[in-house]
């Protein structure tokens, strides 16, 4: 089918390239405006966009779809559908309602639970057991339309929002693929999502990344998990040059007792306001990440010792 493809991040990519590799039309790719990133803060394409101009995929970066100039340009591709896969903007009704089939979404959760922009991260730290990816097809209300198609997946007791992630967008590839096929021979039905259990998945705010060791164990090391490796949970570690920013990649409960924040051994173990959390990897500011064994190397925290 000729249809045009929305999205922005690493998480979008996986889907554009199966759609690609697919056989469909991909008439234009919209994605973001290139931002500051890097040390050097340079204006930089997002993963989709150089995606696109490495394919030779035609692709706008529009600041705003509303834009009616926009609105204009996105009617006269004379599209039969538009796939969005976490574009960063909220569509108008033009927009959604201008191909042929409408508009089809992909988004990493079991709706409705965790509408909004960070669904992986927040069933993480939530304590979710299972999650998963579904096609809706879009409508206004944020993330608020039927389903088409749906896959869950489990959540590991050791993942992290990085390795979530990478099994969701493999998912979501074949999902989007599936979906643009059932669209075309009229073989899908909508199902209207549950009006119980609505969550939203609010951004992630600067604020909830550093660690409150006073937490319960298990929900520190949700914290931990949820935020690795971005924007990665956080402490401040004493050393002979002075406070030290860490932060703590993956992590693991384990059963401990003392001060919250304190050392109980020199391995990483850390005291919580219940129980302990075992430290399995973890990034010095300005180094690697590394895994606790290669990490404690060179960067000691004996037993006693108060992080923050």
């Amino acid at each position: 089918m000729r249809l045009a493809f929305l999205g922005t991040p690493d998480f979008a990519v996986a889907a554009l390239t199966a759609i690609v590799a697919a056989g469909h039309e991909v008439a234009m790719v919209y994605a973001q405006p290139p931002a500051p990133r890097g040390r050097g803060q340079d204006l930089r394409p997002s993963p989709v966009q150089a995606f696109a101009q490495k394919h030779g995929l035609p692709v706008r970066t529009p600041a705003s779809m509303r834009d009616p100039d926009e609105i204009a340009a996105f009617a006269a591709l004379k599209l039969d559908v538009a796939v969005v896969v976490a574009f960063g903007q909220i569509l108008p009704g033009e927009v959604l309602d201008a191909p042929r089939l409408g508009s089809v979404n992909l988004h990493a959760s079991l709706l409705p639970r965790w509408r909004g922009a960070a669904p992986i991260q927040r069933a993480i730290m939530a304590g979710d057991r299972v999650t998963g990816i579904q096609a809706m097809r879009m409508t206004e209300g944020l993330d608020e339309g039927p389903i088409l198609l749906s896959e869950s997946l489990r959540i590991d007791a050791l993942e992290t929002a990085g390795t979530l992630h990478d099994r969701l967008a493999a998912v979501g590839a074949r999902l989007a693929v599936a979906a643009l096929a059932g669209l075309e021979q009229g073989t899908l039905t909508a199902t209207p999502q549950a009006e119980d259990g609505v969550t939203y998945a609010k951004k992630i705010r600067p604020k909830e990344t550093r660690i409150d060791w006073s937490k319960p164990a298990t929900e520190v090391d949700r914290r931990i998990r949820g935020l690795s490796p971005f924007p990665g949970a956080w402490f401040m570690a004493p050393s002979d040059k002075g406070p030290v920013r860490v932060k703590a990649l993956l992590s693991t409960c384990e059963d401990g007792e003392g001060a919250p924040g304190t050392a109980l051994d020199e391995r990483l173990l850390i005291a919580c306001g219940t129980g302990a959390v075992r430290l399995l990897r973890a990034q010095r500011e300005g180094r690697a990440a590394q895994h606790a064994e290669t990490f404690l190397r060179g960067f000691a925290l004996p037993a006693g010792k108060v992080v923050g």
